[in-house]
C-alpha cells in the first residue's frame, strides 16, 4: 500500500498595524481603505476587528482553529490596548476598570489597568485627535481577554475618561514592535508557536 502523503499546507499567520481610517475588510463597495490596499497574501482572514477608527495590530491568518481561539471569550485570550483618555484618572476610576464595569450588554471582566507616567512612543495619527487647551489628557494601558464592540471605548467613557485614540500593542504575546502604521509581516516559527500556547490556552 503507498504511504499516505499529506496535502496539508502550512498555516500562515501575519502580523499586520492597521492604520487609522481603514477597515477591518478586504472589501468595501463605498471604496473606503480596506485591508487590500497593505495585505498581499491571499487566503488570509483578520482575527478579530478594529474600528475604522482604531490604530494597531490585526493577527491575519488562513488558520480557521487559530481564529476561533483567538475570538472565543471562553478563552480568556489577552489583548492590550495604549488608550489616550481625556483628563487624569483617579485611583477610583482605575480601580473600576480594575473590577469591572457595568455597561449596557453586562458587567465587564476585571481588566489589568496602568496609568502611564509618558506617552508611549507612537507614530503621529494623519487625523489629529481633538485637543482641547483645558482639558488634559493620559494615556493607559489596559489588558482585556473579551472582545466586545467598541469594548474599551465604552469602558472609558464609562468611568468619566472618554478614549481620544486607541491603539492595539498586543494579541497575546504579539506586539506591533518591529512595524509602522500600514506595514506587515509573518510571524517567526518561534513567534507562531508562542501565539499558539497562548491561544490554546484555559477555557472557562
Amino acid at each position: 500500500m503507498s504511504p499516505v502523503i499529506s496535502i496539508m499546507q502550512p498555516v500562515k499567520i501575519i502580523k499586520f498595524w492597521k492604520p487609522y481610517g481603514v477597515l477591518t475588510q478586504f472589501t468595501d463597495p463605498q471604496g473606503r481603505p480596506t485591508l487590500a490596499d497593505f495585505v498581499t497574501v491571499k487566503g488570509v482572514y483578520a482575527a478579530g476587528r478594529l474600528d475604522f477608527d482604531s490604530e494597531g495590530l490585526l493577527i491575519l491568518t488562513d488558520s480557521a482553529r487559530l481564529k476561533t481561539r483567538l475570538l472565543n471569550p471562553e478563552y480568556h485570550h489577552p489583548r492590550t490596548y495604549l488608550v489616550q483618555v481625556e483628563r487624569i484618572p483617579n485611583e477610583a476610576a482605575l480601580d473600576k476598570l480594575r473590577t469591572g464595569v457595568d455597561l449596557n450588554d453586562g458587567r465587564t471582566r476585571p481588566a489589568q489597568v496602568e496609568l502611564l507616567e509618558t506617552p508611549p512612543d507612537l507614530p503621529e495619527r494623519p487625523v489629529p485627535i481633538r485637543f482641547r487647551k483645558n482639558v488634559p489628557d493620559c494615556w493607559l494601558k489596559m489588558t482585556i481577554t473579551e472582545g466586545r464592540n467598541r469594548q474599551v471605548r465604552r469602558m472609558t467613557a464609562a468611568v468619566g475618561h472618554p478614549a481620544l485614540r486607541l491603539v492595539r500593542w498586543a494579541v497575546g504575546p504579539v506586539t506591533l514592535e518591529g512595524l509602522q502604521p500600514g506595514e506587515w509581516r509573518e510571524l517567526t516559527k518561534p513567534e507562531a508557536d508562542m501565539l499558539w500556547a497562548s491561544a490554546l490556552g484555559r477555557k472557562t
